[in-house]
């Protein structure tokens, strides 16, 4: 494998911002990699030629191709480079197969929002790239000491190395989300060229099917997840989702490292979105942004009425129907609220039925608005996030840092990195927002009610917006967290 003492490491996943999001993955496929390069790592990431990606990479040129692989369509592999920010370019290996990625909808769905029917091959095709590019097999110059797998998509890049007998890259397997797996019927095993002997509980075999995420945590050599609390709550029912004895039998191999958020995108004393930037220690031009907002999407303009932001999938895992259940009486406080999102087209539906219902007080926007995402963040004086379970989740670090204090759940990462507003917590300087469990209607409307009794106290919010503002949730920290892991591979 390489022979630089430069640690070389091959970054496998289906989406990246700015090119192609659906939700967190996204975004640490952007930050996650320029932090390593900054620890002096040398990161490529491996991508699937999707249209969006084909038209934002610069530079591309072709590298290899790749016409014999026998469960698959030709492709070709492109190398080209991603701007994620002004002055950070980061190389990616392109994969160019019109066939398989060169269709209108997103990374893993229609237009319509139907699964692609082709996605184990789709996918496949990612893992299976993946896995020559690790090994001596691969047909370029560039070797990886590590591989590190994102989520299901590219879950069968360990399992194909593990049957490959040549010289090989470690792998890291990282979870995202355990509750999307990559499920698909077992036929698919020989379809996608893996020996039926790997169809057994102790391979990719998941409850009679084959599972894309189960293959990546079953072979990888080392396994990692976004927070330090979902390490935990994942090794149990009910957030293991079928993959607990697993995952508790690989407990010394798992490791929880909580996300960063990209600190100069995220940034109000600098952020181009905001109509004032403002800081903690000049916490009062947070109001103009209150202002624009509320204007902005139609509700009574009042700097004392306490305004409650939500930007979220619209799910059953978000908590969406709890924030529905609540609405009502939540505007009696009197309080307000915007939310931005989309997802389950009823909740969306009872959603925008409410704004219609209240809408002086209630505003609803379906869909995704970068820009109205940063002025949310900014404009609203508090952030509710009422998860059933959260891996990690970046909106509550986006809102500390917002000094906008977050309502959560008491789950995953927001437990990790969001700490209960109470007596101790504020004379101790730590308090940053408020935690609620368990995940019932009544109990995130005593969130609420607390958050608006504590907004009333202007000493105390400042306080806790400025206790928020001062935490650190740059990549920093994680990335030197894989950094380590990747060495203790490596020797």
């Amino acid at each position: 494998m390489a022979s630089s003492r430069k640690l070389h490491v091959l970054f496998i996943t289906s989406e990246v911002y700015p090119l192609c999001k659906t939700g967190g993955l996204g975004d640490v496929s952007a930050a996650l990699p320029i932090a390593l390069r900054e620890l002096n790592i040398d990161v490529k990431l491996l991508l699937p030629g999707y249209p969006q990606v084909l038209a934002g990479v610069k530079y591309k040129s072709k590298v290899a191709e790749f016409n014999e692989l026998q469960q698959f369509p030709s492709s070709t592999l492109l190398l080209a480079r991603l701007s994620l920010n002004k002055s950070e370019n980061i190389p990616v290996f392109v994969i160019d197969c019109p066939g398989l990625f060169n269709r209108e909808g997103g990374p893993y769905m229609d237009t319509l929002g139907r699964e692609w029917p082709d996605n184990a091959l789709r996918f496949g095709l990612l893992s299976k790239i993946g896995a020559i590019l690790s090994s001596d097999a691969s047909p370029i110059a560039w070797h990886p000491h590590i591989t590190h797998c994102n989520d299901w998509q590219s879950g069968l890049t360990p399992a194909y190395l593990h049957f490959y007998h040549g010289k090989k890259a470690a792998t890291v397997m990282t979870i995202h989300n355990l509750a999307f797996q990559g499920i698909f019927p077992p036929g698919s095993v020989v379809q996608l060229g893996l020996p039926m002997d790997s169809f057994d509980m102790n391979g990719v075999e998941y409850y009679g099917n084959m599972s894309f995420l189960k293959a990546g945590l079953y072979y990888a050599d080392h396994i990692t997840t976004v927070s330090a609390n979902y390490a935990h709550e994942i090794q149990k029912e009910p957030l293991g989702f079928g993959l607990q004895g697993l995952l508790s039998t690989r407990r010394n191999n798992l490791t929880g490292i909580t996300n960063g958020i990209a600190i100069n995108h995220w940034n109000p004393t600098t952020d181009s979105y905001l109509t004032k930037n403002y800081s903690s220690k000049k916490l009062s031009d947070k109001a103009a942004n209150k202002h624009t907002l509320q204007q902005l999407m139609g509700l009574t303009i009042d700097a004392n009425t306490p305004l409650f932001g939500v930007i979220s999938r619209l799910n059953h895992q978000k908590g969406t129907d709890l924030l529905i259940q609540i609405a009502p009486q939540l505007i009696k406080i009197p309080a307000q609220l915007i939310v931005l999102g989309s997802d389950h087209a009823e909740l969306e539906h009872q959603l925008s039925m409410l704004a219609q219902t209240y809408p002086e007080a209630i505003a609803v926007r379906i869909g995704f608005d970068e820009a109205l995402s940063h002025l949310i963040e900014a404009g609203v004086d508090c952030f509710l996030m009422p998860s059933r379970f959260e891996p990690c989740g970046l909106n509550q670090m986006y809102s500390q840092r917002y000094g906008t204090p977050p309502i959560v759940h008491a789950t995953g990462g927001l437990l990790d990195t969001v700490v209960d507003c109470t007596p101790t917590t504020l004379a101790e300087g730590s308090a940053s927002g408020f935690l609620f469990e368990p995940v019932t209607a009544n109990s995130l409307l005593d969130a609420i009610r607390r958050a608006v009794q504590t907004f009333h106290n202007k000493k105390t919010w400042q306080q806790l917006q400025k206790n928020g503002m001062a935490k650190d949730f740059s990549w920093n920290a994680s990335a030197a967290a894989y950094q380590k892991i990747y060495s203790s591979l490596v020797r």
